[in-house]
């Protein structure tokens, strides 16, 4: 893959159809009838994939899974276009496949879309820490954070823009009414969260210090957790999937996202946090690919490993804020059953220390030990 720009500009087919999110099978057959339409309705078997906790993800295919051809039938989860830009999603899509670092898609209907099967398995959190693999998931993020705007277009982080957007929903939905609960599992009430006006001062916090700090705008994945991530074994290969929050971001803000992620989703325990040595490691394997990508010299130094750690570790900051008011916004509106609102003191618990990092950067990394197991020294 080269490091060409940003801009696939394709027209997708659109089918003007909506699939029942309860009874999908018919819109969905409605829906193969015009992209396969060699396949026989009596043929046709449907998978239903479960990692997901936005949207729900139907694997529609004849005869094997992991055979050429096999379609994904991604349907949006309730009121998700208040903070995912489809269109955005779309382009993204188009970009990542143009470049090879995605799958090609199909189609859009009135409530999701239809893209290729990756060949590969889902990683496990496992997988994650083995050096073989995460040097290959380094090395693929490289690649992306290398894809250049179209025509030289300056572009701008994504983070501040959507997570200002994020407070302007959470505050929407702490003045209307209460909606009944959508989650079975929940065990803490929203009103454990802190206040409108904690999380804006808190943001605030995180901008001025985080604005300061040299990392370039490149594009992100922004949300690479392990379900995002396609491995395929035979082929030595991981690919990135899921781009509802792909954009222009902080380079430091995707890497430290990932590493967030292998504390996990379901059961969160930062002490899988990687450790300072797999940090390093990681960030060596992903500089060496980015400059590779960028057609610069390969040479990665001890200084430009820590000035990316050092980068990195505040960034993930942002990260759990980021994913905190998500969280508090798909527990108010969200019809998956995941329990949201347990989720959010879980990701925001780290809230009572940002305000540190603008005061004594020194004695936030120090606390951030202490949650963190060592990733500062």
């Amino acid at each position: 893959m080269d490091s060409g720009s940003v801009g696939a500009g394709n027209q997708l087919l659109h089918v003007d159809i909506h699939i029942d999110e309860h009874e999908p099978c018919r819109g969905i057959l409605d829906l193969l009838s015009r992209l396969r339409p060699h396949w026989k309705a009596q043929d046709i078997q449907m998978k239903t994939f479960t990692e997901g906790i936005t949207n729900q993800l139907i694997g529609c295919y004849v005869g094997s899974l992991q055979e050429p051809g096999c379609v994904l039938v991604r349907l949006y989860g309730r009121m998700t276009e208040l903070y995912v830009n489809r269109d955005r999603e779309v382009e993204m899509f188009q970009v990542f496949h143009a470049h090879g670092c995605g799958p090609q898609i199909y189609c859009s209907f009135q409530n999701g879309i239809c893209y290729e099967f990756v060949r590969g398995t889902v990683l496990d959190d496992e997988l994650l820490r083995q050096p073989s693999i995460y040097r290959l998931i380094a090395a693929e993020m490289g690649r992306i954070h290398s894809i250049q705007p179209k025509c030289g277009l300056s572009v701008e982080p994504l983070l501040w823009t959507k997570m200002s957007h994020f407070l302007t929903l959470v505050q929407s939905s702490i003045n209307s009414s209460p909606a009944e609960p959508r989650c079975t599992k929940s065990s803490v009430a929203l009103q454990e969260v802190p206040s409108f006006e904690t999380l804006s001062a808190e943001m605030e916090s995180l901008r001025r210090h985080l604005s300061q700090i040299d990392s370039p705008t490149v594009l992100c994945h922004n949300d690479l957790l392990t379900k995002n991530i396609i491995y395929n074994h035979n082929e030595g290969m991981v690919k990135f999937i899921d781009y509802e929050y792909a954009d222009y971001n902080y380079q430091a803000f995707d890497i430290g996202n990932h590493f967030n992620e292998f504390a996990g989703v379901n059961d969160v325990n930062y002490s899988l946090y990687p450790s300072r040595e797999l940090q390093r490691d990681w960030l060596t394997a992903y500089l060496e690919s980015y400059k590779h990508s960028t057609g610069r010299e390969v040479t990665v130094t001890e200084a430009e490993v820590t000035q990316l750690y050092i980068q990195v570790c505040k960034f993930s900051l942002a990260s759990n804020f980021f994913w905190g008011l998500w969280a508090i916004l798909q527990s108010r509106y969200s019809s998956i059953d995941f329990d949201f609102q347990r989720f959010v003191p879980l990701k925001q618990k780290k809230i009572d220390f940002f305000h540190v990092v603008t005061q004594c950067p020194q004695l936030a990394m120090c606390v951030w030990v202490s949650l963190c197991m060592n990733i500062v020294s």
